[in-house]
């Protein structure tokens, strides 16, 4: 399998993790999560400010929050394709923006390690792009089983165990 993830630091967080440790969290994702063998993904990383605008711009909510999908389009899970696309160029899944900010505070809010935290907000984020979502129960308690699997295999406390909230 071959993710490409580009990262942009908007801010200076120490608690970021480095750009290995971010792609390891999404190529799990990909790979739990479809049948998808090539595919780009790009991370951006931002402060309060940031975050809370875009949260305003694109949902409507005037605050920060952890994690931000913008998926590049639908995308045909099963068949890991889209429409025009062809099968050896990598897929385009979309743009994850996650909040420096509001992950640590997570982290110190739930009583987890900041690292951990990080891995169930790039997971989180990259199931959004790949098209689950939370709003219906039944679509909710999906997410969540699969994300709870991506994150326990990488050694991570079911964070739904603990009721953390994600989003």
């Amino acid at each position: 399998m071959t993710v490409q993830v580009d990262v942009l630091r908007d801010c200076t967080e120490e608690t970021i993790p480095n750009d290995a440790a971010i792609k390891e969290w999404i190529v799990s994702a990909v790979a739990a999560a479809s049948n998808i063998t090539r595919a780009e993904v790009a991370v951006r990383i931002v402060d309060a400010a940031d975050s809370r605008r875009l949260n305003r711009d694109y949902r409507n909510r005037d605050k920060p929050t952890n994690v931000l999908s913008f998926p590049a389009g639908t995308v045909a899970v099963p068949a890991g394709t889209v429409a025009g696309m062809p099968a050896t160029e990598p897929l385009p899944l979309g743009d994850i923006v996650v909040c420096a900010e509001v992950v640590a505070a997570e982290a110190l809010q739930y009583d987890v390690p900041v690292a951990d935290r990080w891995g169930h907000m790039l997971v989180h984020g990259t199931l959004h792009l790949l098209g689950f979502d939370h709003i219906e129960k039944d679509d909710a308690a999906a997410m969540e089983l699969l994300e709870t699997r991506i994150l326990t295999a990488r050694g991570v406390t079911d964070p739904y165990g603990e009721q953390v909230q994600n989003c």
